[in-house]
């Protein structure tokens, strides 16, 4: 889900112009945002992480063949001498790697929303090359996005040992996230995810006369990323559905802190017992699936379409430090 912003003075009718999949714009009005269906989801995008635990084959290993031609694109950048944000597909060539890529972003958009890529030999690769293979892949996917409002295009993750145990489930407004494990960064470097589709399911099972709140217009904290003369919230409706597919916008740790803000609406009784449900279900062991990434997996995620209860680490732009579990980069 994407979102271009026209804010008025607070109070005015309009709040954000929103542009949805398949590009249906609507002007989203406080209260009057289009109901979601009160139907379950149905298709590849709900899925229960116990049945994927028990399977592990819907994860994809690249071939010896596809990894030789990571190994030759690198050294095509090598050679021509690219700076790194201006690295493009055409300078990254993958000739058979490409299409596996495609169909990874059909899934993406299509499927279940992830795509877990398995046996990307970093150990090969200095941090800085891991960075040029993960943003010239990143080219075969989509368009990139900045990571934070100063535009750094990459993140690096460090170990956070004082990160709280446990995050509560959010999504994200990229349209994907892909994360590159360069070092094994034990259980507190544990991905979880979440279908959104069968967390709006299982809502919908256990309090139906809930889901009209994820429908209904939010504020989200922009905790200073804000542009200049920006708003510091952003008003968003939670979700979004086109047929079958659902798209999620749901951060509580956003909500919550944006009620600082004396423009903000107070959050009701029943929309914290909505997110109260939300967080639940998706952090309960039959939704929620549990990945620890081991170094040269490759984490690709539609950030609507997946909570992402916990990742526990810290995002900083520099890339100066041995301490580097996992780089990441985001689509648009």
């Amino acid at each position: 889900m994407k979102s271009r912003e026209r804010f008025g003075e607070f109070g005015s009718r309009y709040l954000p112009l929103m542009e949805f999949p398949g590009g249906e714009r609507i002007n989203v009005v406080r209260g009057q945002s289009p109901e979601l269906p009160r139907r379950p989801c149905t298709g590849p995008a709900v899925w229960r992480g116990r049945d994927l635990s028990a399977s592990p084959a819907w994860a994809l290993h690249l071939s010896p063949a596809r990894l030789d031609e990571l190994d030759a694109a690198l050294r095509t950048v090598r050679a021509g001498g690219t700076p790194l944000l201006k690295v493009t597909a055409d300078h990254f060539p993958l000739p058979t790697l490409a299409g596996e890529l495609r169909n990874a972003a059909d899934e993406l958009e299509n499927g279940r929303g992830f795509v877990l890529v398995r046996g990307i030999p970093v150990e090969r690769y200095s941090e800085e090359a891991a960075a040029v293979l993960l943003w010239g892949v990143g080219q075969h996917l989509g368009i990139p996005v900045s990571q934070d409002a100063t535009g750094h295009m990459l993140g690096h993750l460090r170990d956070a040992p004082d990160a709280p145990a446990a995050l509560s489930p959010r999504t994200e407004a990229a349209d994907a996230l892909a994360l590159l494990c360069l070092r094994a960064a034990g259980s507190r470097g544990r991905t979880t995810l979440a279908s959104s589709a069968a967390v709006h399911n299982a809502v919908l099972a256990r309090r139906p006369g809930l889901l009209d709140g994820l429908s209904r217009t939010h504020f989200l904290d922009r905790r200073g990323e804000q542009p200049p003369g920006g708003l510091p919230w952003q008003a968003v409706p939670l979700a979004h559905r086109d047929g079958e597919r659902l798209s999620l916008r749901y951060d509580r740790g956003r909500l919550e802190s944006a009620q600082r803000y004396p423009d903000v609406p107070r959050l009701s009784p029943a929309e914290r017992e909505l997110f109260d449900l939300m967080d639940e279900t998706a952090s309960s062991p039959e939704l929620r699936l549990d990945l620890d990434l081991a170094p040269g997996d490759l984490l690709l995620l539609n950030k609507t379409r997946s909570c992402t209860p916990a990742r526990r680490a810290r995002t900083d732009p520099s890339p100066k430090s041995p301490n580097t579990p996992a780089i990441s980069s985001s689509c648009g």
